[in-house]
């Protein structure tokens, strides 16, 4: 496909087989655009935003106002990746009405492509509403972080036998209720194959190996923007932290010692 050409969520779909989909997070329209113009897939306006964006410890404490904030933002940043907005925490869980209105937010006063939920066959019943209301819908099972209370924290998931059925049983309950695509975090390699064989909507990978259909990444932890350390499924491609704190200090001893601004910036 032609990367000027838009990508819609059954193009997605369609990749499933015969092209791997290439997925980063992004929150604002600058990292969005650049993004864009690289040709990728999909961006995921991650409600990661709230460690990234917004300096909380999880992501539990974002809003949908927050979320509509961004994801306005990355839209019109992009004109030909499908962008994906996160519905967060407690914005789909309490009732189907109020899944399908928070999404429709996303749709209508966004400009979102598709939306993001987690968890398995309990949310059958939000998926396929959505998707009857003309709103594609990506899943996400494994790690999922809204989720990290029950869980104890962010850990593997999927290595107990028990588990790894669940949530393979959950990835087929997920697929027939209509999701385009599903993110898998943090669970063995072989389980995640084991999930991309299973199902025919493709598999999008966050430390569950490389047998996934696609990858994503939070585009902080790609770059090298947050915190000292990565999860062991981080690569870094840059180290822009560093660039950064390196320019921030070059330019206070700069105008500290009166160099900045010189002859040349000045009218």
């Amino acid at each position: 496909m032609n990367k000027n050409q838009k990508w819609t969520a059954p193009k997605i779909r369609a990749l499933k087989g015969k092209e791997k989909v290439v997925s980063l997070t992004a929150y604002d329209y600058s990292t969005a655009r650049l993004m864009d113009e690289t040709g990728i897939h999909i961006v995921l306006v991650g409600d990661s935003l709230g460690m990234t964006m917004l300096g909380y410890e999880n992501t539990l404490p974002v809003t949908m106002e927050q979320m509509l904030h961004h994801t306005a933002a990355v839209a019109r940043g992009v004109k030909h990746a499908l962008v994906v907005a996160d519905m967060p925490f407690l914005s789909y869980q309490v009732s189907m009405s109020q899944a399908v209105e928070n999404a429709g937010r996303f749709v209508k006063d966004a400009g979102a492509d598709a939306v993001k939920i987690e968890g398995g066959a309990i949310r059958q019943e939000a998926i396929r509403a959505l998707v009857e209301n003309g709103i594609p819908v990506m899943g996400h099972l494994g790690l999922t972080p809204q989720s990290i209370h029950v869980f104890g924290g962010y850990r593997v998931q999927g290595k107990d036998p028990a588990v790894a059925k669940r949530i393979l049983d959950d990835a087929k309950a997920i697929e027939a209720a209509g999701v385009f695509a599903m993110v898998l975090e943090a669970m063995p390699a072989d389980l995640a194959a084991q999930i991309t064989e299973a199902v025919e909507v493709p598999t999008i990978g966050i430390g569950a190996g490389p047998k996934c259909d696609g990858q994503v990444l939070v585009v902080h932890d790609l770059l090298g923007l947050y915190g000292e350390t990565s999860p062991k499924f981080v690569k870094r491609y840059a180290e822009l932290g560093t660039a950064m704190k390196k320019a921030f200090e070059q330019y206070k001893k700069d105008v500290e010692k009166g160099s900045f601004p010189g002859p040349e910036h000045c009218y």
